[in-house]
């Protein structure tokens, strides 16, 4: 029985890697009959240049070759995120379970035995085809809405609960991270770690979630606020597991520039002593504030003094006080 003939516009692409091509011809005829395009690789640093130039639909790997062996050609293929999507059949003479499993953990979704049965090859990538085409568009649906909320000015993340590694960033997240954190993925900036840790598993448990603390990280007068979201595991990604999962937080950036011209304006400020009374509002004290501002305590203690004198108070409680009276924008749930 002939196998179905795919229409020319699918044509999937099969990568056939074995030291001896020559003895899987009966394959490769019958994918180039079905409407496949197969590329071959007789090693296992030729099958990675190949994977990553080509991106396959399909990987037929060969599992005892010399040299690079096929569980460690997976192991690669998988941990490269240009490659790690793409399914992997082995194909192998080994019965014994513990290389079957040794396949399968290194990324392998099925195996067949040899000598290979072309159709039934053909039948098993035809199954894998249809996942992987699923999942992908998956991922793209994933990937319009997460770049939708960067237009948005919303950063997303995801993080993996088990590791505490950083899987996936939006372009606006990287900016972000690297000028709030000075990190880069795959790392999770250890604020934001500690920050999930703290309330991931209690989410995992309410019945009926409500959202955890924000975190907030500042700089300057600009704020990152990150929010907590349980994610829906990417089927993609093997590496999900019931130690918590895939985590999406999702970050926005505000700045308080227009609360500085409003101190400006209300109490007839500068701009620096706008910006020591805002940082006296927050609750910090006159070294924090010289960190901040890039000053020295005296300096700022003389702004404060004016500050006082401008405002008719006699301390810096009195001065935060009316500011937050005068001023609604400092209030915590004006920005909400």
């Amino acid at each position: 029985m002939r196998p179905h003939v795919l229409q020319p516009e699918s044509s999937p692409l099969v990568l056939i890697v074995d030291d001896v091509p020559e003895s899987l011809a009966a394959l490769h005829d019958m994918l180039d009959e079905t409407g496949y395009t197969v590329l071959v690789a007789s090693d296992g640093p030729t099958a990675l240049v190949r994977a990553r130039q080509a991106r396959p639909d399909v990987i037929l790997l060969d599992a005892l070759m010399p040299g690079m062996d096929g569980f460690e050609v997976a192991r690669r293929l998988k941990a490269d995120e240009r490659t790690a999507s793409i399914p992997i059949l082995f194909m192998t003479g080994l019965t014994e379970t513990e290389h079957l499993i040794e396949g399968l953990a290194a990324g392998a979704v099925d195996y067949v035995t040899k000598p290979v049965k072309p159709q039934e090859v053909i039948a098993r990538i035809g199954v894998h085809l249809r996942t992987s085409r699923q999942i992908r568009q998956g991922s793209i649906v994933q990937q319009q809405a997460r770049n939708a909320l960067d237009a948005f000015g919303f950063a997303t993340i995801t993080v993996r609960m088990r590791d505490g590694r950083l899987l996936w960033q939006t372009p606006l997240a990287r900016e972000l991270l690297w000028r709030y954190c000075g990190t880069e993925a795959p790392v999770t900036p250890e604020p934001v770690l500690q920050w999930l840790r703290r309330h991931g598993p209690e989410l995992c448990r309410q019945e009926s979630p409500v959202e955890p603390p924000r975190l907030t990280l500042t700089q300057g007068t600009r704020r990152l606020t990150l929010r907590l979201y349980r994610s829906v595991d990417d089927p993609a990604d093997t590496s999900a597991d019931s130690e918590g999962g895939h985590w999406l937080i999702v970050m926005q950036e505000t700045s308080d520039t227009s609360v500085l011209e409003a101190l400006m304006q209300t109490f007839g400020l500068t701009a620096r002593e706008a910006e020591v009374l805002y940082w006296v509002v927050q609750g910090k004290i006159n070294r924090d504030i010289a960190d901040i501002v890039g000053a020295s305590p005296a300096t700022v203690k003389k702004h404060l003094e004016r500050i006082h004198a401008k405002l008719g108070v006699e301390t810096r409680t009195a001065a935060a006080a009316l500011a937050l009276q005068r001023v609604p924008q400092l209030r915590p749930n004006a920005a909400a």
